[in-house]
């Protein structure tokens, strides 16, 4: 009976001692390597009558809640050019960020960091000190008339 008893506590412990390295093992994957898994998820809005042509989605954002790598991508899916001066991003805490004078081309993206850096017609950067996206958090795309154009639910 009692060696039932001690293998009974050893096997506990190895169920713990594993689920323990494996969730410390899948945590510091997901912090680490998320950049190279994004996750994809587009809602693209139309807009108003008469501005059918303007298709822009949000492609995803990657690397959520850890500053170096977190990035939103923006991408142009209509037929003509998107002049994204006055357009912005905005969330339910608060977070702005109103786009620069920016020509987007069809089919082209543009990825907006969360830290600072110096901008490039690829690449802008927000010059935040800490994350601006969480998960579950829904982010919108406006144009300059306050229309929204694109959701994205992070991940």
């Amino acid at each position: 009976m009692n060696s039932r008893r001690r293998l009974i506590y050893y096997l506990l412990i190895n169920v713990f001692v594993s689920a323990l390295v494996a969730g410390s093992i899948i945590y510091y994957y997901d912090r680490n390597h998320h950049v190279n898994c994004p996750t994809v998820l587009v809602t693209a809005a139309t807009g108003s009558p008469g501005t059918s042509s303007i298709n822009a989605s949000l492609v995803g954002v990657i690397g959520a809640g850890t500053l170096k790598d977190e990035r939103i991508i923006v991408q142009n899916n209509g037929s003509q050019e998107l002049d994204l001066a006055g357009w912005y991003l905005t969330d339910s805490k608060g977070n702005t960020y109103t786009f620069p004078q920016l020509t987007l081309f069809p089919g082209v993206i543009v990825q907006l960091h969360t830290i600072a850096g110096q901008d490039s017609p690829s690449d802008l950067y927000w010059g935040r000190s800490s994350p601006a996206w969480t998960s579950g958090e829904l982010v919108a795309l406006y144009d300059s008339q306050n229309i929204a154009r694109a959701f994205y639910r992070v991940p």
